[in-house]
């Protein structure tokens, strides 16, 4: 799938913080929705835009662990949201639109990875029912509050897409064996496909997507499913092709820092349906394998 994608050089770095790149960004009376806005790269997403004066709405399954992790940052409240159940997904649309009445910013943060097999309540694989199937529905479910602030969707992605395209003949694994990163790399490509979908639907109406891939490896419990092992032979997988991962291993404040900065910059403004890279600062020039 070819784009018109081309590299827009923000002048920050690979090192760049979420901090850094918020600077001079002023976001009161704005709302931002984000999925696992609780833990790892999406508790220090919700900590920077906090910062900046934004009203932060996080969806979480465990509500009362998520409201003690941010029980330190203003301006937050916490819904309860399993993005693996469809009825789960609807209920937080429908209690969010009833206190409010746009969204500025959505990001869809919250995800798994390299899990065993799975099955949602409907029968869908796991990981594609969660970072997919869920935040798809979501999206939709706030739309109208999208296109009433004109707001900007961030789908995080990763490096992973590499490992399957979306397996459309069998994307829950009916037919085929189970193997969780081929079932991860395809729920990164849906990520990645949708964000470019979503911005040519949304375009007219001034809603804008983008994909992020926040960095190689950022430590978050992403990798709890991962033996010690396969965490091990990750370490020592360290990439000779620096084109695409300038640096190997960031920070979860670094990592934040492409989610902010495809969130808030007004570099954006008027474009959408490209990817943010790991390799900073890029966009477009793609990271997320729509060029291939």
């Amino acid at each position: 799938m070819n784009t018109e994608q081309r590299p827009i050089y923000s002048g920050f770095g690979e090192t760049t913080t979420a901090n850094e790149v918020i600077l001079g960004c002023d976001l009161t009376r704005k709302v931002v929705v984000i999925t696992g806005g609780h833990s790892g790269i999406g508790l220090e997403t919700t900590k920077v835009l906090s910062s900046v004066g934004a009203s932060i709405v996080i969806g979480a399954r465990d509500v009362t662990k998520a409201n003690g992790a941010v029980s330190q940052i203003k301006a937050v409240e916490v819904y309860e949201l399993d993005l693996a159940e469809p009825a789960s997904v609807d209920e937080f649309a429908k209690e969010y639109r009833q206190s409010f009445h746009q969204c500025n910013i959505l990001i869809n943060n919250a995800g798994i990875m390299a899990t065993p097999l799975l099955r949602n309540s409907q029968g869908y694989e796991m990981q594609f029912a969660t970072n997919h199937l869920g935040h798809f529905r979501l999206t939709a479910g706030l739309w109208t509050e999208l296109c009433q602030s004109k707001g900007r969707v961030v789908n995080l992605s990763s490096l992973g897409h590499r490992f399957s395209g979306v397996v459309f003949e069998d994307p829950n694994f009916l037919r085929h064996p189970y193997e969780k990163w081929i079932a991860y790399g395809q729920s990164k490509t849906a990520n990645s496909l949708f964000s470019v979908h979503l911005d040519k639907v949304g375009r007219e109406l001034g809603v804008r997507a983008f994909a992020v891939h926040p960095g190689r490896i950022v430590s978050t419990n992403l990798s709890r499913f991962m033996s010690d092992e396969e965490k091990a032979n990750t370490a020592k997988s360290a990439p000779t092709d620096r084109r695409f991962v300038p640096s190997f291993v960031k920070s979860i404040a670094q990592g934040a820092a492409t989610t902010i900065w495809a969130a808030t910059s007004p570099q954006l403004n008027g474009m959408g349906g490209d990817a943010v890279s790991c390799k900073w600062p890029s966009l477009g020039g793609c990271r997320c394998g729509l060029e291939e």
